[in-house]
């Protein structure tokens, strides 16, 4: 079995019009739910073999805020992901080495809200459970979503995950400050 991990990237700052939409950095509550989300992922022992990551610099400040990791994960930026729409996202995981249990990819709506649905398909949603029936409502940012996958990566497609947990920064003690 192995592990996917769905990512979006934390709140991002407006504040500055005259950014480009792939330099906007996180905002300080972006900030602090990525700090919380990392926290909750060290406690449930998520800990990604390969991170596939937009080149976005909101996405890799969120990596950024996650890190470390206990081993050192291939960190992978692609340019490729920025924006992607779900079928892009699915052919970067088919090209991650088969020797990964788990991969973690950061990424942005609704690209990544379109392929979790897409990885739980038809089936899994109508027999769903409360986490992806959520799940389906919203992707929201720094949300988490944490399948089992029973293929090798090269064959996985639509319907091959089951989401074990969906985690939004609002689930999150330290957000409830």
């Amino acid at each position: 079995m192995r592990q996917l991990l769905l990512l979006r990237h934390a709140k991002s700052s407006w504040d500055d019009p005259s950014l480009p939409d792939h330099a906007r950095p996180l905002n300080a509550r972006g900030r602090r739910a990525a700090v919380a989300m990392a926290a909750a992922m060290r406690d449930l022992g998520l800990e990604p073999d390969v991170v596939l990551v937009s080149s976005a610099r909101r996405t890799l400040q969120t990596l950024e805020a996650i890190s470390p990791f206990a081993e050192s994960p291939l960190v992978e930026p692609m340019d490729d992901l920025y924006l992607a729409p779900w079928p892009r996202l699915l052919d970067a995981l088919r090209r991650a080495p088969e020797t990964a249990r788990s991969v973690m990819v950061i990424g942005h709506n609704p690209g990544l809200h379109d392929l979790a649905l897409a990885l739980v398909g038809a089936a899994g949603m109508a027999i769903g459970s409360a986490s992806a029936r959520r799940m389906a409502e919203g992707f929201p940012t720094c949300a988490l979503a944490e399948f089992v996958v029973a293929t090798p990566w090269q064959a996985l497609g639509e319907g091959g995950g089951r989401l074990v947990r969906f985690l939004v920064p609002a689930d999150l003690p330290e957000m409830a400050l």
